[in-house]
C-alpha cells in the first residue's frame, strides 16, 4: 500500500533505510533503498528518506543517491598529515564539517608506478579519487597535486667551522638545511627547531630560518637520547604538558573510604606486569571453585584501578586524558594520559596500599568456558608487585623469596585457571600470529645498551587470558544491561587484501581457498603449514597485513582476530581513555555511584573515532622512537655485516630486518647488483631483467650496514658479496617466484 502525502513512516523502517544506507559507503539511491529494505512502497521511502535528510541523519550527494553524515565524495580534496608504519603517506579531507575526527585517507602507490605521490610531503594538497577501506578510513589514488604544504621543516641545529645548518627529523630529506644568516630567534647546538624552508634557485643547497626553539638540549642534565622522543612529541603533534588546572586537581586526589565497596583487602590480589613497567592498573586472583555442581572449575577475580573516582565526566582532568586518548611509551620516558599522581599513586595497584577498584569477579568450568560474571565496585590492597619472568621461573620450580609464600596460594592457582581458559581459547581458536616485539635496553644514564627481541611466557599469555575474558565479561553486561558500548572491534578482512594475499600465497606454493567465509582458523592452517618453510616469515607478515585496522565504534561486529563475537577495552583506564568510558558505563548501569555518566552522555561514536586517530599517532610515534633509539645503536658498527630477512620489498628497494637487533634498514634499488629490476606489485618481489635475480618477502640475506641515522631513525645496506652467495634462501618448488 502506497504511503499517502504526509502520513508519517514508522520509526522502524526509518531505522532499516538508516541500517540499509550505512551498509554502502559509495551512496544508494531510492530504488536500491526499496530493494535492500524488501518493500514496493516507493511514496512512502521517498517520504521517510526526505524526512532522514531534513533532520541530518541522512545526506544527498550527487547522483540522487544518499549516504550517512560524513561519508566523503569519491573525487575530493585531501591535504597529507604524516605517514603511516610502513612511510605511507597518509592524508585527510581538506574540509570537514563535522563534530567528529575526520576520517584517514591511505595514499595508494601509483600502478604505473610513477612518483606523482611520492613528492608529496605533510602539508601538501591534492585531488584525489577515493575508495572506502576500512571503519571511517579511504584509500586515495592521486590525480593531481593542488599545493605544497607551508615550507616548515624539523630538524637539529648543528653549529660548524664553515657555518650553522639543520639536520632534519624527517627521511624524505636528503640533505642538511643551511641557517639563513641574521636570524633573530638563537638556538644553540644540539636544539630542536622548528624553522621557514627559503626559496632557492635550482641548484642551490636548500637554505632555512629557524622560527622556534622547540627542545633545548644543552642543559646539565640534557642527553642526546631524549631528542629522540621530543623529535616524536613534536612531529606528531602529541600534547605532553598538563595545564595548571588539570594538575592542580590531580594535586587534591586522596584516598577512598571502604563505605559502600566490597573489601578485597583480605584476598591476595597481585599485579604481574614487565620489570620496567610503570603503572599497574590491573590484578588478579584465581581458586578453585567451591560450588560442588562445577567440579575443576574455577572461580577468577580481575580488579581494576577506579579511574573514574577520580576522573569525572567534563572535568579538566577528563578534558586532558581525551584530548591526549591514551598514554604514549618510549624507551625513556612514558607520556601519560594521566597526572603523575594518579597515573603513578592513587591509580596505582602498589602493594601493601589500599586502592579503589572495579573488579569482576568470573566464575569458569574446567573448560574455560564462562558460567557467569560479577561487577563490583571495591577497596583492594595488592600483596604483590611481581613481574613477567619472577613468576615463570616460580611456576618453573625457581620460586625467588618473593614468590616462594605464594607459589601454592596464588601463583599455581592462576596457571590452573589459565590452563582452563587455554581450552576455550584453543575451541575458538583466534588468529595466532606471534610478532617479535623490539625492547630498547638503556643504562642508568639514558643510554642505550642493547637491542632486544621481548621474551614471551606464559605468564605473559596468563594475563593476557585474564584481560580479554574480563573485557568480554564488561561488553556483555552492558548488552544485556542494554546500555550503550564502546566496542574494540576488528572486521572481517577487506577483499582487496584477502585477493592479494592469496596471490602472494599461490607464488610460493601455499593456497587460501576462496568461496568461504574465511575465520582466524583459514590463516592458522596457513601458517602452521609454513612453520618449517623459509617462508614463514613473510607469510606471518602478509597475514598481517591482509587483517583490518582494529578500531573503537559504538557499533558491534564483533573481533575478528579474537573469534570473539562481543569485546572492549575495560582493564587499562590509566592509559587508555575507551576503557574509562567502559568503566562509567557500568557504573552508570549497575549502580548510582560518583563516577558514571551524567544525564548529559557523550557521543560514544564521536569519542570512539577520535581514539583511533590518537592510538594510531601513538603507535607511529613509539616506533619511529624506537628506530631512532637503533640507529644510535648502530651508529658504532658501520661497516659491519649484518644477517637478515627481507621484511619489504618496494619499488625503490628493500627493507631488511637485521636478526641480531631487530632493526629495519633499507637497501636502495640503485644498490642491487647491476640490472634493471621491476617491481611485481601482486608477488611483492624485485626481478633482474638480464640477471633473473629475484629479491622477495622471508629471503635470508646478509647486509652491510651503510648509514645509521638516529635524527632521522633511517638505516641505509648494501648487499654483501652481491654475486649470490650471500643470498640464503633455497627453493624447494621450481615454480617458486619463476
Amino acid at each position: 500500500m502506497r504511503n499517502s502525502g504526509n502520513k508519517p513512516v514508522s520509526p522502524v523502517q526509518k531505522n532499516q533505510i538508516i541500517d540499509f544506507i550505512g551498509s554502502s559507503r559509495e551512496g544508494i539511491g531510492i530504488r536500491n533503498i526499496m530493494i535492500g529494505i524488501g518493500t514496493k512502497d516507493r511514496e512512502g521511502v521517498k517520504q521517510a528518506v526526505k524526512e532522514l535528510q531534513q533532520s541530518g541523519a541522512v545526506e544527498r550527494i550527487q547522483g540522487k543517491k544518499y549516504v550517512l553524515p560524513g561519508r566523503l565524495p569519491r573525487i575530493t580534496v585531501i591535504v597529507v598529515i604524516g605517514t603511516d608504519e610502513f612511510g605511507e603517506a597518509i592524508a585527510e579531507p581538506l574540509s570537514w564539517n563535522y563534530n567528529s575526527t575526520p576520517p584517514l585517507i591511505y595514499i595508494k602507490t601509483d600502478k604505473r608506478h610513477k612518483t606523482r605521490q611520492s613528492a608529496l610531503g605533510k602539508g601538501d594538497r591534492a585531488l584525489a579519487r577515493l575508495e572506502p577501506f576500512q571503519e571511517n578510513s579511504y584509500t586515495a589514488s592521486v590525480i593531481k597535486k593542488i599545493g605544497s604544504a607551508p615550507g616548515t621543516v624539523l630538524g637539529i641545529y648543528r653549529e660548524h667551522s664553515t657555518g650553522s645548518v639543520i639536520e632534519p627529523t624527517e627521511r624524505k630529506y636528503r640533505s642538511n638545511f643551511t641557517i639563513t644568516p641574521g636570524n633573530e630567534i638563537k638556538a644553540r647546538t644540539g636544539d630542536l627547531v622548528k624553522a621557514r624552508i627559503e626559496p632557492r634557485k635550482k641548484y642551490q643547497n636548500g637554505t632555512a630560518t629557524i622560527i622556534e626553539v622547540l627542545y633545548s638540549n644543552t642543559g646539565t642534565n640534557s642527553k642526546e637520547n631524549q631528542l629522540y622522543s621530543q623529535i616524536a612529541l613534536h612531529s606528531h603533534n602529541i600534547p605532553h604538558i598538563f595545564n595548571d588546572r588539570t594538575n592542580e586537581q590531580a594535586a587534591k586526589a586522596k584516598s577512598v573510604p571502604l563505605g559502600k565497596r566490597r573489601d578485597l583487602r583480605e584476598i591476595p590480589l597481585v599485579t604481574i606486569d614487565d620489570e620496567d613497567a610503570r603503572d599497574f592498573d590491573d590484578a588478579v586472583f584465581a581458586e578453585p571453585d567451591s560450588d560442588k555442581g562445577n567440579p575443576g572449575g574455577w572461580h577468577i577475580i580481575v580488579a581494576i584501578a577506579d579511574v573514574a573516582w577520580y576522573v569525572q565526566t567534563g572535568d579538566h582532568l577528563d578534558k586532558t586524558a581525551l584530548e591526549r586518548g591514551n598514554s604514549v611509551y618510549f624507551p625513556d620516558q612514558v607520556i601519560p594520559m594521566l597526572p603523575e599522581p594518579l597515573s603513578n599513586h592513587w591509580c596505582s595497584l602498589k602493594p601493601n596500599k589500599e586502592r579503589p577498584c572495579l573488579a569482576v569477579h568470573i566464575w569458569i568450568d574446567t573448560n574455560g568456558q564462562t558460567l557467569r560474571h560479577k561487577f563490583v565496585r571495591g577497596l583492594m590492597k595488592s600483596h604483590a608487585r611481581l613481574n613477567y619472568s619472577q613468576v615463570q621461573a616460580a611456576a618453573d620450580g625457581s620460586p625467588d623469596s618473593i614468590t616462594v609464600p605464594l607459589l601454592r596460594n596464588v601463583i599455581k592457582p592462576l596457571y590452573g585457571a589459565y590452563e582452563a581458559l587455554c581450552q576455550k581459547r584453543q575451541e575458538r581458536e583466534p588468529l595466532d600470529l606471534d610478532l617479535p616485539e623490539k625492547k630498547i635496553v638503556l643504562n642508568e644514564n639514558g643510554t642505550i645498551q642493547s637491542v632486544q627481541t621481548r621474551i614471551r611466557h606464559d605468564s605473559h599469555k596468563l594475563i593476557e587470558e585474564f584481560m580479554i575474558t574480563a573485557n568480554v565479561a564488561a561488553a556483555k553486561t552492558l548488552e544485556k544491561q542494554k546500555q550503550r558500548c564502546l566496542y574494540r572491534v576488528h572486521d572481517e578482512p577487506p577483499a582487496k587484501n584477502l585477493e592479494s594475499y592469496r596471490t602472494f600465497l599461490k607464488t610460493i606454493g601455499f593456497k587460501l581457498s576462496k568461496g568461504q567465509v574465511l575465520i582466524p582458523r583459514n590463516f592458522n592452517q596457513i601458517l602452521r603449514q609454513a612453520k618449517d618453510s623459509d617462508f614463514f616469515d613473510a607469510i606471518s607478515q602478509m597475514t598481517l597485513r591482509s587483517q583490518s585496522q582494529a578500531i573503537y565504534t559504538s557499533k558491534n561486529f564483533g573481533h575478528f582476530g579474537l573469534a570473539l563475537r562481543q569485546y572492549c577495552h575495560f582493564t587499562s583506564p590509566i592509559r587508555r581513555y575507551a576503557d574509562l568510558v567502559i568503566h562509567r558505563l557500568l557504573i552508570s548501569a549497575l549502580e548510582s555511584s560518583p563516577g558514571g555518566f551524567n544525564d548529559d552522555p557523550p557521543d560514544i561514536e564521536v569519542i570512539g573515532q577520535h581514539l583511533c586517530v590518537t592510538e594510531r599517532r601513538a603507535a607511529i610515534a613509539e616506533r619511529d622512537v624506537i628506530d631512532r633509539f637503533s640507529a644510535a645503536y648502530l651508529t658504532n658498527k658501520i661497516g659491519k655485516v649484518f644477517n637478515g630477512k627481507v621484511s619489504g620489498v618496494t619499488k625503490f628497494g628493500l627493507f631488511v630486518t637485521l636478526d641480531e637487533i631487530a632493526a629495519d634498514g633499507l637497501v636502495p634499488i640503485r644498490s642491487l647488483p647491476n640490472d634493471f629490476y621491476k617491481f611485481d606489485e601482486k608477488r611483492i618481489l624485485l626481478k633482474g631483467s638480464r640477471n633473473k635475480k629475484v629479491f622477495h618477502l622471508g629471503m635470508k640475506i646478509d647486509v652491510i650496514l651503510k648509514e645509521a641515522n638516529p635524527i632521522s631513525g633511517s638505516l641505509v645496506l648494501t648487499i654483501d658479496n652481491p654475486t649470490g652467495t650471500n643470498l640464503r634462501t633455497k627453493r624447494k618448488n621450481k615454480n617458486i617466484y619463476p
